[in-house]
C-alpha cells in the first residue's frame, strides 16, 4: 500500500509488519504516528487466520520493521535552511513582497530566508560571490592568507568613507558556539571560535543603527593596499561604540544561541569610516 501523509493518524493497520517513510516529516511525532498505524496490539483471532493462510509469515509477525529515505546533501540543506525561516512572519514577507525586515522581530532570521531563496533558485549568494573575492585574492597573492593568520585580534585601521561627511565603524568578530566535540571530549560545555563563526557589523555614528549585511557593509570598507590609511575619530568614542556593538551581540546572537555567563565575542578587526 502506497499513500500520503494522510494516513498517519486514524487508522490501524495491524496487518502491515513493514514501514518505508519515503518522505520525513520535520516533526518526530508524525514518525511515530506512522509507525503506531502498524504496530498495534495484535488480535489473536486475526494472527490465527493470517498465520494459517500464509505460515511463511509466522517469523514476520509480531516484529514491525521500518525504513527511512534520506534526502540528497544538497536538498537537506535547503530543508534545514528553509525549516529555519518558516515561522509565519518571513512566509508573509516572501508571499506579500513586502521587504522581510519590515516585518521581523530582533530575534527573527531575516538572512537565512534570502540565503535559501538563492539557493533554492540557483543563484550566487552575496556570501558565495565575496567568497569568490577572496580566492581571487588568494591566488594573486599565495601569501596573503598566512600573513593575516599572523595578525593579532582587534587590528585596527581606518579610512575614507565612501559617502562624504559620513562616519561608522566597522567590526568584523569572531561569535563562538556550543562545542559539542570537546564538551563529549572535556565532559562539561565547552564554547569555542572554532565551533562558532565570524559576524560582520558596521555602526553608523549619525543614526547609531547597526548593520549587519556583509554584502552591503563590503562596498563601505572594501580597499587595496594603495588606500590611505585616515584615522580621525577619538579613541573615547570608538571604545563607546565597541562597547554598544558586543551589548547588541549578547542581546542577539549570545541569547539566541543560549551562551552561558562569560561566554564572549572575539573582535578579530575593525576600522573606522570618516
Amino acid at each position: 500500500m502506497i499513500s500520503t501523509d494522510v494516513l498517519s493518524e486514524g487508522l490501524n493497520l495491524q496487518d502491515a509488519t513493514r514501514l518505508i517513510n519515503y518522505d520525513l516529516h520535520w516533526n518526530p511525532v508524525r514518525l511515530m504516528q506512522r509507525i503506531g498505524r502498524v504496530d498495534r496490539r495484535m488480535n489473536p483471532a486475526i494472527e490465527e487466520k493470517i498465520l494459517a493462510d500464509h505460515p511463511d509469515q509466522e517469523d514476520l509477525r509480531g516484529t514491525v520493521g521500518y525504513w527511512n529515505f534520506l534526502p540528497p546533501d544538497e536538498l537537506d540543506e535547503l530543508l534545514r535552511l528553509y525549516n529555519r525561516v518558516s515561522h509565519k512572519t518571513l512566509r508573509i514577507s516572501k508571499t506579500l513582497g513586502i521587504e522581510g525586515k519590515k516585518l521581523l522581530r530582533e530575534d527573527d532570521d531575516y538572512e537565512d530566508l534570502r540565503n535559501f531563496t538563492e539557493q533554492y533558485e540557483g543563484t550566487a549568494s552575496p556570501d558565495e560571490q565575496m567568497h569568490l573575492e577572496w580566492q581571487d585574492l588568494l591566488a594573486a597573492d599565495p601569501e596573503l592568507e598566512a600573513h593575516l593568520s599572523s595578525l593579532p585580534d582587534s587590528v585596527f585601521s581606518g579610512k575614507q568613507h565612501t559617502k562624504h561627511g559620513a562616519r561608522a565603524v566597522f567590526f568584523c568578530y569572531s561569535r563562538p558556539a556550543h562545542d559539542r566535540e570537546a564538551s563529549v571530549r572535556d565532559g562539561q560545555d565547552v564554547w569555542s571560535a572554532e565551533a562558532g563563526d565570524v559576524k560582520w557589523y558596521m555602526v553608523n555614528l549619525e543614526s547609531d543603527a547597526i548593520l549587519e549585511d556583509a554584502a552591503r557593509i563590503i562596498e563601505f570598507v572594501r580597499c587595496d593596499p594603495k588606500t590611505p590609511r585616515r584615522v580621525q575619530i577619538d579613541q573615547e568614542k570608538l571604545s563607546a561604540v565597541r562597547k554598544s556593538v558586543e551589548k547588541h551581540i549578547a542581546k542577539t546572537y549570545l541569547r539566541k544561541v543560549q551562551a552561558p555567563v562569560g561566554v564572549k565575542p572575539i573582535l578579530k578587526a575593525w576600522m573606522e569610516l570618516n
